[in-house]
């Protein structure tokens, strides 16, 4: 079976690799040069299965009003004139609910948890490095009030076997003494031993390579240009060189018995082109990577920062920090004033947690920190599309949001066993399949 898949991200990449795994002829698509150089390139670096709550909670549409006009905020909604972004955010506040809350958190675990397990095979199997710390991830909150509601996360996510505990101040210390000089503005935290981080980069581009070694043939530098219909069914997709000396060529049409969407915050436009409507809209993330100055000092246990909403984990002899969500569509410059200040908070906030530690000068005050900003493909209830549309041949990966990378080795697999007729081992609502185990059509994945 010829399968291709459109992106060449930690989704698209594990994708790849599961289908060829199991005898599959794949072509990857990809408009960057390489693989893993956009929303994949510089994230967190979490696999957070333990702290995958959705945006969408009863307190969310208070603190979006709270913060409309707070250039550093953690949500920012910044309106436009385009009806997806409305209509995404009328998506969203439908999910802001106790009922639509504890029911998109079962579904994010279970992904979660079988993605993790996924992962720890992949990387036993390939033995692929990435600056992998299994410390697992402290939660830690500034305020009492922030601290007594974490007690009741931690009772919900018990309820679906996440094994997420309190601690206190002196306990979370114990656990990572780098908070020491921050340590009499901490109030407590939680932490779950089970969760670790890695470079998500470095482990998807040595995945694509690993992939080009058993036979995946790789098309980077190409965008795509349509889908293209066959009645009912999408059986082949144009594609075009987008290097300087392509000029003036013309479209490539690759023709394959599964064409799978694995584009990120793309995937919503190419879809709707074939009448495809999926609610995933862009999420401008950003992150700061600075070097280490301080290795005996700097944190080994990664971090989620209540008060700023960010996440902090060590990479090597990097730090790296990553957060805010900004909802304003496709943009992705760097240069805005909006863009600067949400920047330079993850200046500022490294140097407050670990004075000295790290170089977080800015480039004002003549440092060279690494900033970046990627487009997180987002859902209202941030769970993603990993399935068959109605199209047939045509299959999607796509809407991870945040937790693209705690997600990403799980959900190449499940597709692939999809897409081979099986029914992936763990109760998750796979698009265009029937959720309930009875009825899908499909049969039990192996072992």
């Amino acid at each position: 079976m010829k399968t291709i898949i459109l992106g060449a991200g930690i989704i698209g990449i594990s994708t790849a690799w599961h289908l060829r795994e199991r005898g599959h002829e794949v072509i990857v698509i990809d408009r960057q040069p390489g693989a893993a150089l956009e929303t994949s390139f510089a994230n967190a670096g979490q696999i957070s299965v333990s702290y995958c709550e959705p945006w969408a909670n009863r307190e969310a549409p208070w603190k979006a009003l709270k913060w409309l006009f707070d250039k550093e905020a953690p949500l920012l909604f910044r309106p436009q004139l385009d009806w997806q972004q409305w209509r995404w955010g009328l998506k969203f506040l439908a999910q802001c609910n106790d009922a639509a809350f504890e029911r998109n958190v079962q579904q994010l675990v279970e992904l979660g948890a079988y993605s993790h397990r996924a992962l720890k095979e992949l990387v036993r199997s390939t033995g692929i490095e990435y600056h992998r710390l299994e410390r697992g991830i402290a939660h830690f909150y500034s305020d009492q009030k922030s601290y007594d509601d974490a007690g009741l996360a931690v009772e919900v996510m018990r309820k679906h076997g996440v094994q997420r505990r309190l601690v206190t101040r002196e306990e979370l210390l114990q656990i990572e003494p780098a908070f020491r000089a921050y340590g009499d503005r901490i109030v407590g935290g939680t932490y779950t031993s089970t969760d670790e981080s890695g470079d998500a980069r470095l482990f998807t581009q040595q995945l694509a390579q690993r992939c080009a070694e058993r036979g995946v043939q790789f098309l980077y530098g190409h965008d795509v240009v349509r889908l293209e219909h066959n009645g009912d069914a999408i059986n082949s997709v144009a594609i075009r060189a987008n290097q300087p000396d392509a000029a003036g060529q013309k479209d490539t049409v690759l023709k394959g018995d599964a064409i799978v969407v694995a584009c990120g915050s793309y995937s919503g436009p190419l879809l709707r082109s074939v009448g495809v409507d999926l609610p995933i809209y862009p999420g401008k993330g950003y992150s700061a990577t600075f070097p280490i100055l301080r290795p005996e000092a700097a944190p080994t246990v990664s971090a989620l920062d209540d008060g700023r909403k960010i996440a902090i984990s060590r990479l090597g002899d990097q730090l790296r920090v990553a957060g805010t969500i900004e909802l304003g569509g496709f943009d992705m410059a760097l240069d805005t004033p909006v863009a600067r200040a949400r920047c330079h908070m993850l200046s500022r906030r490294i140097e407050e947690l670990f004075p000295g530690v790290c170089d977080t000068r800015t480039e004002e005050q003549g440092g060279n920190p690494q900033y970046w900003t990627g487009l997180r493909p987002a859902t209202p209830t941030n769970i993603p599309f990993i399935g068959r549309t109605p199209l047939r041949g045509l299959w999607v990966n796509t809407g991870h949001g945040t937790l693209g990378w705690t997600h990403g080795a799980g959900s190449g697999l499940a597709l692939a066993e999809l897409i081979g007729g099986q029914r992936p081992g763990m109760d998750f609502g796979f698009y265009g399949f029937d959720r309930a185990p009875k009825g899908t059509g499909l049969q039990p994945a192996r072992a």
